[in-house]
């Protein structure tokens, strides 16, 4: 049984957005799926958000655990696998990123914490064993131009990358509750093909 972790974003929680059917999907393949609620969702700060999922993570096997990541959530993943001790606990099996920003959005400057400092990408690519990113091309929130923001990540992180045509940005809302099968299908991508 492999371990599904997933950081959420901004404004949302355990049961926003594509999480609900996330959880069934994979809880029915045999999976467990962790999706703890971060502190202040209206306000996130990188300190607690990365030592709330780190405190998720305390009894998983780094190599038999995927970190999801949606949006700002995405951005919090990077940055706790960024402090990850891959000699010591291994690399993560790997990471999904969902409509996740390269860079601080246009208009949502109240994130800036989690990109003052720079990514670390050698790091970052010793810390999963693989990264998968999924964003829509009509994204609207990641502005200027969402595929600006997937190439820095497929670049820095060594990615592969899905871009749909539309899906904006996974859930426009906290509570749109939708199917995202395209995550799933990256998660059990990255379980596949862990050795």
């Amino acid at each position: 049984m492999s371990t599904i972790v997933v950081s959420h974003g901004y404004e949302a929680d355990s049961d926003s957005v594509w999480f609900p059917y996330l959880r069934k999907v994979l809880e029915a393949e045999g999976h467990r799926v962790q999706i703890p609620n971060l502190p202040d969702n209206t306000a996130p700060r990188l300190a607690p958000w990365r030592t709330a999922l780190r405190d998720c993570l305390a009894n998983t096997d780094p190599r038999d655990t995927v970190l999801v990541g949606h949006s700002i959530g995405g951005v919090n993943v990077l940055r706790l696998l960024q402090q990850h001790d891959v000699d010591t606990a291994g690399a993560f099996a790997g990471a999904v990123l969902v409509a996740t920003p390269a860079h601080v959005p246009a208009g949502y400057e109240a994130l800036a914490d989690f990109f003052a400092e720079p990514f670390d990408w050698p790091r970052l690519r010793r810390a999963a064993e693989r990264y998968r990113l999924l964003t829509a091309a009509d994204d609207p929130v990641l502005l200027p131009d969402p595929i600006h923001h997937v190439k820095d990540l497929v670049t820095g992180l060594e990615a592969t990358a899905v871009v749909t045509a539309t899906g904006a940005h996974y859930g426009a809302r906290p509570d749109d509750h939708i199917d995202l099968p395209e995550a799933v299908q990256l998660i059990l991508d990255c379980l596949s093909a862990n050795p």
